[in-house]
């Protein structure tokens, strides 16, 4: 038995408030939960020196947490990002994009920004899912302002964790879980069920062929409701 009371192919409660902030080109409040991140998609009409020429354009993320976030104080990141900031904000940026022609996007960049406000496990899940959505908000803004001719995206994308807890497979890990847990991985699909990245680690024992299937099946059925709150939304 999990102890939120939910089923172990049960998602926690997910809200999506678009338009959060009124100054971003694109923006949400995402919830999954007790994990509450705010993603902003900020729009500059230029590109990195290293991509000029080459007729398209980018998508990065930036990620952080506020020191408040979690239970205990984190100190704010002011002179660089530590590893684990720089690989969830790695894998947001590369999710996104491989949603994306980015040859739709020449000589446009939109920085995604994600700030955890409330941490209570899968902070990077909820920035790719929500993120996602402030994205589309911006490149609607783009179509709208003429700014581009053709909507770049290619289909919807979002993200979920999945761990073995308890020797049972569950959906949607919070902190208490994630602390525990036998394995746990992170599931990044397409609304078509392609993969964009997996993300799997065992923290005790290694965990077998068919245990991964039973994660992968739950992230599936986990991505669909996912999809479905963006939809909604957007």
């Amino acid at each position: 038995m999990r102890h939120s009371g939910r089923q172990n192919d049960e998602m926690r409660k997910v809200e999506i408030i678009p338009h959060y902030n009124p100054y971003a080109e694109g923006s949400c409040l995402i919830k999954f939960g007790n994990t509450h991140v705010l993603c902003t998609a900020s729009v500059e009409e230029k590109i990195p020196n290293w991509l000029k020429g080459q007729n398209r354009g980018w998508i990065t993320a930036e990620y952080g947490m506020l020191p408040r976030s979690t239970q205990t104080r984190v100190s704010r990141e002011t002179k660089s990002p530590s590893g684990r900031t720089q690989e969830i904000q790695r894998l947001v940026g590369r999710a996104l994009r491989a949603v994306v022609d980015l040859k739709l996007m020449k000589d446009i960049s939109i920085c995604i920004d994600c700030d955890v406000i409330q941490a209570d496990g899968g902070t990077r899940t909820a920035s790719i899912t929500g993120g996602f959505v402030a994205l589309h908000y911006a490149i609607e803004k783009l179509l709208k302002d003429k700014k581009i001719k053709e909507n770049p995206i290619k289909e919807f994308v979002a993200a979920v964790s999945c761990a073995i807890y308890k020797e049972e497979a569950v959906l949607d890990v919070d902190y208490i879980e994630d602390s525990s847990a036998q394995a746990d991985m992170n599931f990044v699909l397409t609304e078509s069920g392609k993969i964009v990245e997996i993300q799997g680690t065992a923290e005790e024992d290694p965990f077998s062929e068919v245990e991964f299937a039973e994660l992968f099946t739950l992230a599936k059925e986990g991505i669909k409701e996912l999809v479905a709150k963006q939809k909604e939304v957007l």
